[in-house]
């Protein structure tokens, strides 16, 4: 099966060629994906080696040229490891790039933690003008790479992972989708969340919203969903459980309200295992959202 990863390369290299602005910025990981394009391309496919301060700083000096980088590694070495250069070179210069990153919060277990970054997002989030997609299907991750590429010179993270849900849907790199309707609560799930959260609220009388973009929050969206449902609101993220709750509560501050933040939990799990230990360790699979979901919904009868 496609992954995420496996669709950027390709589409990355098709911008290339569509886009003369357009850069590649890499770490050695994920190079082999683009030989074909540095043979076409040297000046603009740039691989910087195991140098990821670098790799933030170069994109930043690429950017201030008036080209467009899409700078690409794991997500803990292209957040949390140059995260100084993030702030500075990007933020405080105010240059834009794509930040595509891998490996999400721990598509990699056996690479242990060094390579796990299920903080990335919230790492962000004390940054200024940041957009941030979280697709949920190979698909929806093309669609939003275009959409960050195309953003004039924001700055932009597309987080791919391995885990995605079965069936892509019409993104748009804005807003919320409405998949379920119900009048118990909101149920969000971000990118790939949704299937196990439409598997957990299988017959209870719950909104269920999808989100690949989670910054700018959807606020609108969100108003939208609760005006139709009891505004209780449970965040299902892919990421450090209550990334988003702040987001919802400003969102919701004139209306009375609850939030349940559901993600991965701030405990470090040290046997690493599979993607689907973690999943269900953190909470995460379809059986132990429902027992949580339905929980925190209980006085609404659900």
């Amino acid at each position: 099966m496609e992954t995420m990863r496996d669709r950027f390369a390709p589409v990355a290299s098709r911008l290339l060629e569509e886009d003369p602005r357009v850069a590649v910025l890499l770490a050695e990981i994920g190079k082999d994906g683009f030989s074909e394009a540095l043979r076409a391309h040297p000046d603009r496919v740039i691989n910087v080696g195991i140098r990821e301060q670098l790799l933030v700083g170069a994109a930043a000096g690429l950017a201030l040229t008036g080209l467009r980088p899409i700078v690409h590694t794991f997500a803990s070495f292209l957040v949390e490891r140059p995260f100084e250069q993030v702030k500075l070179d990007l933020g405080h210069q105010d240059t834009g790039a794509v930040l595509v990153s891998a490996a999400a919060s721990f598509d990699w277990p056996a690479g242990g933690v060094t390579h796990m970054a299920p903080g990335d997002i919230a790492l962000l989030d004390t940054l200024d003008g940041w957009t941030t997609h979280v697709p949920g299907h190979p698909d929806e991750a093309e669609t939003l790479l275009r959409h960050a590429v195309a953003a004039g010179d924001d700055k932009v993270y597309v987080r791919l992972s391995l885990q995605a849900n079965r069936d892509p849907l019409p993104v748009d790199g804005e807003h919320f989708l409405t998949v379920r309707e119900g009048r118990a609560g909101v149920v969000l799930a971000v990118g790939p969340m949704l299937d196990a959260v439409l598997a957990a609220t299988e017959g209870l009388d719950v909104t269920v919203l999808y989100a690949t973009t989670v910054r700018p929050f959807d606020a609108a969206g969100l108003r939208r969903a609760t005006e139709a449902a009891r505004p209780d609101v449970v965040l299902v993220e892919p990421y450090l459980a209550g990334t988003s709750t702040a987001a919802v509560s400003e969102a919701l501050s004139d209306v009375p309200h609850r939030v349940l933040g559901l993600g991965v939990a701030r405990r470090e799990l040290r046997r690493y295992g599979t993607i689907e230990e973690h999943v269900a360790a953190h909470g995460l699979d379809a059986g132990s959202l429902r027992e949580r979901i339905g929980a925190f919904l209980a006085p609404a009868r659900v």
